[in-house]
């Protein structure tokens, strides 16, 4: 069984600000687990897999409101949308071929983001809670 964590030491273990806590809880990405009978929130390590998965996000170009929508839609299962996003990668590698340079560039650009963003969602638990 996992310990509960106040802020503090919460926002230690997960290598972030109390204040990004305080930020991520305020967007609905961190739910308290419990409160104190003080009212202080208390958070768990399964919320600190989903800060290291939100700052992995974060350091993949996706904005705070992407990540919140992505993590609160509900879609357990992501496989259709890597697949979908597999096909798209695909396509920018054959067009990034036949591209002239000053598009062939921009198109290399996009399609390892596409590749990097693929690598970190086939990283996300399964398990992980959605909001």
């Amino acid at each position: 069984m996992s310990s509960l964590l106040r802020i503090g030491e919460f926002a230690t273990r997960a290598e972030v600000s109390p204040r990004t806590v305080d930020y991520y809880t305020s967007l609905g990405l961190l739910t308290p687990a419990d409160r104190t009978t003080g009212g202080y929130r208390l958070y768990d390590d399964a919320d600190i897999v989903r800060v290291h998965l939100i700052r992995q996000l974060e350091a993949q170009g996706l904005s705070l409101e992407e990540i919140t929508t992505a993590l609160t839609s509900g879609t357990g299962d992501i496989s259709d949308a890597l697949a979908r996003l597999d096909d798209d990668l695909k396509l920018l590698h054959t067009v990034a071929e036949t591209a002239p340079s000053e598009v062939h560039g921009l198109l290399t650009l996009i399609s390892a983001r596409v590749h990097s963003l693929i690598t970190v969602a086939l990283q996300i638990p399964p398990d992980i809670p959605i909001m």
